[in-house]
């Protein structure tokens, strides 16, 4: 016997379900119970229930039990589970004391008869490698997750490798450019939406008006990103030419990492800027600390986000 894709359970089989589960059960509410347990939605079980709910004598436990089976067979695959599980339920039974006196003996034959049916045909097997199936799915898919994790850790280790060699380099412009893609390399290693180094020509030919290190996007808000590597704490000309380009964007905030820190009056600058942006300052050494203890990048972001957009605080040192 061969079961195809539409009746999982074949003539034999179905008609020793019907004869078998009502014997399982003493009540009719009892047959109901067995199959939500069984998974089964309420939906295929309304027909019968609702003849039941109104007249409890208008329809029996086996018409009970073929009207759910018959609709759970013709769903195809949709209810493979639910009708493994009740077959499951079915060949596992064993308290029949637990049924009517007088269908104790005939439902041990019914279940006996049941175990050997699908124990010898395709039905049983079938559901048994479909288990199996199932298993190795959940199986392939959690490998997958290890090694997502894994790829992403060795990504974020090399990047954290490159990044510290940049305090040994003696070039400045090659280091500040280095520090714009390894930092760039990090957000999208995190998840963080990122559009990298781009500049922006007048209309008229004015050549190159606008040099922007990157933008990020961090739970829906757009952050316009500069980084400097200065010797001395970045003052409020520089702060105020990258808050200038903010201003001109609508919707648009502000980030600043610097290797080093920032100026006093850089830091009211950008506090007074809350009042029209959100300006979040950033020092390199918090983000090596960070990478040190394996921290997550995105949720230092929020933290320092939080501090400006909450406490008025555009210059919060995170040290994780």
């Amino acid at each position: 016997m061969k079961m195809d894709n539409i009746f999982h359970y074949p003539p034999d089989l179905m008609n020793l379900l019907i004869n078998t589960i009502p014997r399982l059960n003493k009540s009719k509410k009892d047959v109901f119970l067995f199959f939500q347990g069984a998974g089964v939605p309420l939906s295929l079980m309304q027909t019968p229930f609702e003849q039941w709910k109104q007249n409890k004598d208008n329809i029996n436990k086996f018409e009970i039990t073929r009207q759910i089976l018959t609709k759970m067979n013709e769903s195809g695959d949709k209810y493979l589970r639910e009708r493994r599980e009740v077959l499951k339920r079915v060949v596992e039974f064993e308290s029949f004391s637990s049924c009517w006196p007088d269908d104790q003996l005939t439902a041990k034959g019914l279940v006996a008869e049941i175990r050997n049916l699908v124990n010898v045909k395709d039905s049983f097997t079938r559901m048994t490698n479909e288990r199996e199936s199932e298993k190795r799915d959940n199986l392939a898919r959690k490998h997958a997750e290890i090694e997502k994790v894994r790829k992403k850790k060795e990504n974020i280790e090399k990047l954290k490798g490159e990044l510290f060699s940049l305090f040994s380099e003696k070039d400045k412009q090659k280091r500040g450019k280095k520090l714009e893609s390894i930092l760039n390399s990090l957000f999208l290693a995190y998840g963080i939406l990122i559009r990298e180094a781009f500049t922006l020509t007048g209309d008229d030919g004015e050549g190159i008006i606008e040099q922007i290190d990157g933008v990020i996007e961090v739970d829906s808000h757009l952050y316009f990103v500069e980084m400097k590597w200065w010797d001395s704490p970045i003052g409020v000309p520089e702060i105020s030419q990258h808050l200038l380009r903010v201003y001109h964007r609508a919707e648009s905030r502000a980030i600043i990492i610097s290797a080093s820190k920032f100026t006093s009056p850089a830091v009211s600058t950008c506090k007074d800027s809350l009042q029209q942006k959100v300006v979040v300052l950033c020092t390199l050494k918090e983000i090596v600390l960070l990478l040190e203890k394996e921290g997550n990048f995105l949720e230092f972001l929020r933290t320092k986000v939080n501090a400006a957009v909450i406490d008025r605080k555009p210059y919060l040192e995170v040290l994780i």
